[in-house]
């Protein structure tokens, strides 16, 4: 393929977001955005100057002039928008997680094979700063081998819209889990999960939840390595946390506590704050700088989601150019449809047992699975 993909977006809240990286990416066109609100489409579109408009999810997938789709919409929206823009067709990036349940990670996993296109769900949390760091002390040896791994994610979602309502923790654990995984290379095989605490009976009502926190122990596949995940969405005091932690035999990096601190890298039992680099030299330039700036306007109207996540690491650039350039050389994105279904489903079965009061769940092996 040597011309530019043309991409359609759809859900213009923290969809809109990735406008201008599209915009400016020297291998991408943005020709399309999709929301069901006439008066939030109008806003967006107009802002940033994009003449083809979408209130109907279904009509987009019928534009010819559309190779891929970013579904940024609600989560229990995710799994039959990725299906159908597949049978559609069109290559597919989709925020996390891919879905709310085990079937649909399956149904995703199918039509992705059948259709021969693209799927890549869209994990901040592996396109981070601080994960091309902790990536790099392992790549150069310093890190030595992996021997444990710690994830966490703790946010307080009063006020987002009411599908998050007394939401399990472990529902939406990608950010907590996938950095962990990715690290080590390899699937979560089983896992054992207790719930601990409880919210308020207006929320677990909702989705027949009790649970504030969820924590969990999963074992590697193929690997002699274990890991713990700890999430909270409500009820829970602590400030926002999307964290990892790995432990290696010569060097171990640790997030930090606050927001305004900076991580700690051990060499042996000496420990030192470190400053991390950012890398946005990786890029196209033309996208350099949203990284460091990573907001579609400055006026104040970013996502909830960038502003309490403090920008997501300077990921949003680097997502983007992975997903462009797999469709561009023909290659299965990172994540691919196989890793975003483990990442998802760990959550899923972490749920499943802290619901069995913490029996121990093994996942699908979606990898065997496929068509």
């Amino acid at each position: 393929m040597d011309k530019k993909v043309r991409i359609a977006i759809a859900g213009l809240g923290f969809g809109a977001e990735f406008i201008p990286i599209y915009q400016q990416h020297p291998d991408a066109q943005l020709v399309a955005v999709c929301q069901r609100s006439e008066e939030k489409l109008k806003q967006v579109a107009d802002h940033f100057g994009i003449s083809k408009r979408y209130n109907n999810y279904e009509a987009m997938l019928k534009d010819p002039d559309i190779d891929a789709i970013h579904i940024n919409t609600p989560i229990p929206d995710h799994a039959e928008q990725s299906i159908a823009a597949l049978r559609a067709g069109k290559h597919v990036a989709c925020t996390v997680p891919m879905a709310t349940s085990i079937e649909d990670c399956h149904r995703i996993v199918e039509a992705q094979q059948q259709s021969g296109k693209y799927y890549m769900m869209m994990e901040t949390a592996v396109y981070t700063r601080e994960f091309f760091y902790a990536k790099e002390l392992l790549d150069t040896g310093k890190l030595g081998r992996i021997q444990f791994l710690r994830g966490a994610h703790q946010q307080d979602m009063t006020g987002w819209p009411g599908y998050w309502e007394g939401l399990p923790p472990m529902y939406y654990a990608t950010h907590a889990v996938s950095p962990l995984l990715a690290l080590a290379n390899r699937d979560a095989d089983t896992v054992s999960c207790l719930g601990s605490g409880r919210i308020d009976e207006q929320l677990a009502a909702k989705y027949g939840s009790p649970f504030a926190v969820e924590s969990a122990l999963f074992q590697l596949r193929d690997s002699e390595l274990a890991m713990e995940v700890t999430r909270s969405l409500f009820n829970t005091s602590r400030e926002y946390i999307e964290s990892f932690d790995v432990y290696g035999e010569r060097m171990s990096f640790e997030w930090q506590q606050l927001e305004h601190e900076i991580p700690v890298v051990f060499n042996g039992e000496v420990g030192q704050r470190v400053k991390i680099p950012d890398y946005g030299s990786r890029l196209p330039e033309e996208i350099r700088s949203f990284t460091t700036k990573g907001i579609y306007d400055d006026t104040g109207n970013q996502h909830l989601s960038f502003t309490q996540g403090s920008g997501h690491g300077g990921s949003h650039p680097h997502l983007a150019h992975e997903f462009v350039r797999s469709i561009l050389e023909n290659r299965a994105p990172f994540p691919d449809v196989f890793t975003s279904a483990n990442w998802t489903s760990a959550g899923l079965c972490a749920h499943e047992s802290a619901m069995k009061q913490g029996v121990q769940v093994k996942l699908p092996n979606f990898r065997k699975s496929g068509i």
